[in-house]
């Protein structure tokens, strides 16, 4: 059965849980071959076998994206291990300290939500360019309704997430005529790990976010999954720049 990426080579990063483990069972899903990346050995091992169990092909690299000689390391063994590089979904991601107000904020919190939500996007992206202009592929980056609008959840993460889109912006307008296409997914809130740390288990807190959403619940990740395979399908092929956000209605009032 001819499935939408088969062959291709898709690089997922913040792939050991939440959206980049949906995303990484759902390239594998459609015939790709699928380097997942984070800091976590043990649960990139689990994704690895997720994506495998579900009749995938997946490898691991261990990798800190707000590091230079990571980032190069990660895209060198995916291309050394599978021969190319067709898609770069840079999911890594922290939230930081959330409703924490800007005059408290921690500058060593701010550091490492800047240096991971954003610099580490700019060195993903920089280190794939590269091996996707030679094989005409596509960037998805992970930003957040966050970095559309803002809300008092932590000012890093909203700085860092708005940066993610101005940087989609800047980095699809250079190659939009060579044959790259680099967008953004913006999700609401989504059932993660990250949003059970949060406490969206607190059922005060559920039923908070809960009623931001129009569609009346919080979203799944395979739904932004959904989101970032139409983002590096042949349907998106005119689609460039743009944000799409994955959010139940958030930004609708």
């Amino acid at each position: 059965m001819s499935k939408m990426f088969n062959g291709e080579v898709a690089l997922i990063t913040g792939a050991s849980s939440g959206i980049g483990r949906a995303v990484a069972m759902a390239f594998g899903a459609e015939g790709a071959r699928v380097a997942v990346s984070g800091r976590n050995s043990e649960e990139l091992a689990k994704t690895v076998n997720m994506v495998s169990t579900n009749g995938g092909e997946a490898f691991a690299v261990k990798a800190d994206v707000s590091k230079t000689a990571d980032v190069q390391a990660m895209v060198a063994k995916t291309v050394e291990h599978f021969g190319a590089l067709n898609f770069a979904i840079n999911n890594a991601g922290v939230a930081g300290d959330v409703f924490v107000p800007t005059v408290n904020y921690s500058e060593t919190t701010w550091d490492n939500v800047i240096g991971i939500n954003l610099k580490g996007v700019f060195l993903c992206m920089k280190y794939a360019l590269p091996h996707l202009l030679a094989t005409k592929g596509s960037i998805v980056n992970i930003a957040s309704t966050s970095g559309l609008v803002a809300g008092p959840i932590g000012c890093a993460y909203v700085a860092s997430k708005h940066g993610v889109v101005g940087l989609t912006k800047a980095a699809a307008l250079e190659y939009a005529d060579k044959g790259v296409r680099i967008n953004a997914v913006a999700p609401a809130v989504i059932l993660t790990e990250m949003t059970e740390r949060g406490g969206i288990n607190d059922p005060a807190i559920a039923a908070m976010m809960v009623a931001k959403h129009p569609m009346g619940r919080i979203g799944r990740p395979e739904e932004v999954a959904n989101a970032v395979l139409w983002l590096c399908s042949k349907g998106a092929s005119f689609t460039t720049g743009h944000t799409l956000a994955v959010d139940g209605g958030w930004l609708i009032p």
